[in-house]
C-alpha cells in the first residue's frame, strides 16, 4: 500500500502555487440541504448539526473504534494516529461513502465528489493536548480550494470535553500566514494562527454523537485541551469536488464517492478487506 505523509512539507506546499480562495457554492436546486444551510456554509463556512447516524448505528460504530484504537496503541500508535483509514478499514470506508454523507456534500460540490481523507481526531480524557487554530488547506496539497471536512462525532462533543471550535466567516479572508508549533509538545498539529479572533466570532461545534458538521477547508478552526473525565472522539472525513488535482500522489488516495472523475486523476480505491 502507498505511504502518504500525514503532513506534508511546508516548502514542497508553497512550490504549487495552489489557488487558495473560497469558491462560493451555486446551488439553486439543493437535495439534501436546504437553501438557508448553503447560504449559511457561503457566508460563514461551516454547516452544524446535521444528523446521520441513529443512537444504534453510532453506538456499533464507537465499539468498533474502541477495539481499533485498543490494536493501535498495543502496535505502539496513539489515538491521533490513526489517519487515512479508508484505504485500510473496510468498515472506515462504509463511513466515508455513506450516501447520507455524500448526499450534503454533493449538494456543496456537484455530481462529481471525491473522497480523499479519513482520521481520527480522539482526545482521551486529560490527554492535555490541543488544536492550534489553523486552516486545512494548509496542510493539502490541492488546488483549487473547493474542498471540505465533514467531522462526525463518534462521542458526544461539548464544550466540556473541548469540542471543536470554529471562526465563522474566517474563510473569505483567503490563506492565511501562520507560525510552526512543530516544537509544541501539547499541540496536536505543527501550525498555529495567532489572534484568530479578529477574523470572526468563535462558535463551538457542539454534536451529540452520530451528528456531523461540515467545514470549508479555509475556515478557521482548532480545539481546546480535553480536561474533562469524558473521551471526545470524531472522524474527520474529506471531501472535494473532481476538478481539485493533488500534487504528492494525493490523488492516489481517492474514492469516487458520487458521479465520476471525468479526467481520471482521481484513483477509484475499493473497499478493503
Amino acid at each position: 500500500m502507498t505511504q502518504f505523509q500525514i503532513l506534508p512539507d511546508e516548502a514542497a506546499l508553497k512550490a504549487l502555487g495552489r489557488d487558495l480562495k473560497f469558491y462560493p457554492v451555486t446551488n439553486d436546486h439543493p437535495k439534501t440541504l436546504s437553501l438557508a444551510q448553503i447560504e449559511h456554509y457561503n457566508r460563514l463556512g461551516y454547516i452544524a448539526p446535521l444528523d446521520v447516524f441513529s443512537e444504534s448505528e453510532i453506538g456499533a460504530i464507537r465499539t468498533y473504534f474502541d477495539d481499533l484504537l485498543a490494536q493501535v496503541i498495543a502496535a505502539g500508535g496513539d489515538s491521533y494516529s490513526i489517519s487515512s483509514a479508508h484505504l485500510k478499514y473496510g468498515p472506515v470506508y462504509d463511513i466515508l461513502t455513506d450516501p447520507r454523507i455524500v448526499s450534503y456534500v454533493s449538494d456543496l460540490f456537484g455530481e462529481n465528489v471525491i473522497a480523499w481523507g479519513s482520521h481520527f481526531f480522539c482526545k482521551m480524557p486529560h490527554d492535555g493536548k490541543q488544536v492550534a487554530w489553523h486552516q486545512d488547506a494548509s496542510y493539502w496539497p490541492l488546488s483549487p480550494s473547493k474542498a471540505a471536512t465533514v467531522w462526525l462525532a463518534i462521542d458526544d462533543a461539548d464544550r466540556e470535553n473541548a469540542c471543536m471550535k470554529f471562526v465563522a466567516g474566517s474563510h473569505h479572508f483567503g490563506h492565511m500566514t501562520y507560525r510552526s508549533s512543530e516544537n509544541d509538545d501539547h499541540n496536536v498539529l505543527n501550525q498555529s494562527i495567532d489572534n484568530a479572533e479578529q477574523y470572526g466570532e468563535v462558535v463551538y461545534d457542539q454534536l451529540k454523537a452520530g451528528q456531523v458538521s461540515i467545514h470549508s477547508d479555509l475556515l478557521l478552526h482548532g480545539s481546546e485541551a480535553n480536561d474533562s473525565h469524558r473521551r471526545r472522539c470524531g472522524l474527520t472525513l474529506r471531501y472535494c469536488s473532481a476538478d481539485v488535482r493533488a500534487a504528492m500522489r494525493w490523488n492516489e488516495k481517492g474514492v469516487w464517492v458520487r458521479g465520476s472523475d471525468p479526467t481520471g486523476h482521481w484513483f477509484n480505491n475499493a473497499r478493503p478487506a
